[in-house]
């Protein structure tokens, strides 16, 4: 069998997915987490063959949680099933070791078809996705910044800017990634100053316009 964890913020929307999955009788779903930074605390526990992430999660994103469960060196294979199709963003999931990327409403043959080849360390995307990120992959989009304003942000910075864009004020900030406040305090100062902006409705706008985070 084929363990496989979910991550998901949407209690329905995991429970769906686990019986697409349950039901071709080759995978079992060990977990359900409702946000990344509990997927990333249950694949370091339970070790998986297959963690399926959600992009727009609240405290980690999925991208913030594959970049932490990469980093750990295990045998765990990422899948990101998301609403979003912005190539950059595949791209850069990608380039970090995601092995497969399709949208929500992909056909239940697709998403088995992306656990059974992520399970062989072989890469699956979606037909739409794989059309658009193609000229990324292949170095010839004159459009692409190799420099991107999420290159310029670190692992922590991109943590403390989901929970601010989220609603979180400094203190739950500091409470939710155990750190100081005046830390995060410091680290919204560097995200202003980085993005070149003075204030926090100008920071969330345009985190959302360079998809540095994903809401709902």
């Amino acid at each position: 069998m084929i363990r496989v964890l979910i991550a998901d913020d949407h209690n329905l929307v995991r429970k769906g997915i686990r019986s697409l999955l349950e039901e071709s009788g080759k995978i079992e779903v060990i977990y359900e987490a409702s946000d990344g930074a509990e997927a990333v605390e249950k694949v370091t526990e339970m070790q998986p063959d297959i963690a399926i992430l959600d992009l727009s999660m609240p405290r980690l994103d999925g991208l913030q949680a594959s970049e932490k469960i990469l980093g750990l060196g295990l045998n765990t294979q990422i899948i990101i099933l998301s609403i979003h199709s912005d190539p950059t963003i595949v791209h850069q999931l990608l380039k970090i070791g995601v092995k497969g990327y399709l949208k929500k409403d992909a056909l239940t043959e697709e998403l088995i078809f992306a656990v059974d080849s992520a399970v062989q360390r072989k890469t699956y995307l979606s037909p739409t996705v794989s059309e658009d990120v193609m000229p990324l992959l292949l170095g010839n989009d004159p459009d692409e910044v190799p420099d991107s304003l999420g290159e310029l942000l670190t692992p922590r910075e991109r943590e403390v800017l989901q929970l601010v864009a989220e609603g979180h004020t400094n203190q739950s900030t500091a409470h939710t990634l155990g750190i100081s406040v005046k830390t995060v305090e410091k680290h919204r100062a560097n995200l202003m100053s980085k993005l070149n902006v003075d204030n926090l409705p100008a920071l969330i706008r345009k985190a959302l316009k360079h998809n540095l985070i994903f809401m709902k």
